[in-house]
């Protein structure tokens, strides 16, 4: 690759990555190859899409399906891969995970920062956590942990302040992220020096609990995180 050509290339590279002009994305689509994922997916023939899905037992968890939420339907890329799945106990603990994998397009992995806030949550604290994910090949997954908060009306129309647990993190073949302009640069460098586009999953799970109940509902989230992981997200390192 001559200078000239590697010029353009970051050039191309930094416009896809700050959501730049078509022109770039169209050079990058004819030129690179798209990497593996980071998740258990099954190809969908004729589509970059590829089929997802989260175990539907974990623990003394049950569940049910999440539709296709509409900006999935509507904003997103075609090429956007997602899944979702409510989990619930008899006891009452609930969460909602949530899976979305890029395709050709890296704008269907957005900053995390727009959209709780955009839905009226407040953000408290943000802490990087590790949780140890057992299996085969056990590892300690980097996740962002954020207390969050909002205030509903209740059935009578008073006001009511609810906290949530907010646990998320990207992961492609062979490589796991807590950090949002982080896994961008490695998305890049790895396109340069590879001229492979890392295809970078989205992983979230939710819950809501009264305020002071949060060490209590992430314990809970804790465990079924460490549970579910190993059903549909391959351990760093693992060769597809």
């Amino acid at each position: 690759m001559n200078n000239s050509t590697k010029k353009w290339l970051l050039f191309a590279v930094a416009l896809a990555l700050m959501g730049g002009s078509a022109g770039a994305l169209t050079w990058l689509k004819t030129h690179q190859k798209l990497g593996a994922p980071g998740v258990k997916a099954a190809a969908i023939p004729g589509s970059v899409a590829m089929q997802l899905a989260l175990p539907e037992r974990v623990l003394d968890f049950t569940s049910t399906n999440v539709p296709e939420p509409e900006v999935v339907l509507g904003y997103l890329p075609k090429d956007t891969s997602y899944t979702g799945r409510y989990y619930f106990t008899t006891n009452g603990f609930w969460a909602n995970a949530t899976l979305i994998l890029m395709g050709e397009d890296r704008t269907s992995i957005h900053k995390p920062d727009y959209c709780l806030p955009g839905q009226g949550w407040q953000i408290r604290e943000k802490t990087e956590v590790k949780l140890p994910i057992a299996g085969t090949a056990p590892y300690e997954l980097p996740v962002m942990k954020w207390i969050i908060s909002k205030t509903v009306s209740t059935a009578d129309g008073s006001p009511q302040t609810v906290s949530g647990i907010y646990v998320y993190w990207f992961v492609t073949k062979g490589q796991t992220s807590d950090d949002f302009p982080g896994m961008l640069k490695s998305m890049m460098f790895h396109l340069i020096r590879h001229g492979e586009l890392q295809r970078w999953a989205y992983v979230s799970y939710f819950t809501a609990c009264l305020p002071g109940r949060e060490d209590a509902a992430f314990a809970r989230m804790k465990e079924l995180i460490a549970a579910s992981v190993p059903e549909f997200q391959l351990p760093p390192g693992a060769v597809k």
